[in-house]
């Protein structure tokens, strides 16, 4: 005896499996129709994607231009008010007794300090710039130690 399903005549499950293996199954027409129309919006949407990338880059573009000028107009500020800030302090020295050239000297050798501080910083930032860890992640080696550049001589 041979199982076919309930309701159905001895030689058509064969009949109905080999149909069922030529066709791939169909899809309702409401899902085809909106793969459809995805389909022929996909140029559009791509399209006012790149165009809002466009304007929002012209957009950043000047709005760094006036922050890179405004930075400029806050650097002359703060120098100018920096030397005043000097004056005073050298103004204030003389005016407690100390001699002029005392006085001019205080303010340069602080004024010295205070730029080896902020050179020193700065060389300790470089390295930074070099993106170590991205560059440890991209090399090809097997080492997870992170890598030591050269030492440099001094000419």
């Amino acid at each position: 005896m041979t199982d076919t399903p309930a309701g159905a005549a001895p030689g058509s499950a064969s009949t109905a499996d080999s149909g069922a293996a030529e066709q791939p199954p169909r899809l309702p027409d409401g899902v085809l129709a909106t793969i459809s129309s995805l389909w022929r919006d996909l140029p559009g949407l791509f399209n006012d994607r790149v165009e809002l990338l466009s304007l929002e880059m012209q957009r950043a573009g000047i709005a760094l231009v006036q922050i890179v000028m405004l930075i400029v107009v806050i650097a002359i500020l703060g120098a100018t008010a920096w030397l005043a800030l000097w004056a005073g302090v050298i103004v204030g020295l003389v005016a407690l007794g100390l001699p002029l050239a005392l006085a001019l000297l205080v303010g340069l050798v602080l004024n010295a300090v205070a730029a080896a501080i902020a050179v020193a910083r700065v060389r300790g930032l470089l390295p930074m710039l070099k993106f170590p860890a991205t560059r440890r992640h991209l090399m090809f080696s097997p080492s997870t130690e992170p890598q030591t550049e050269p030492e440099r001589t001094s000419p």
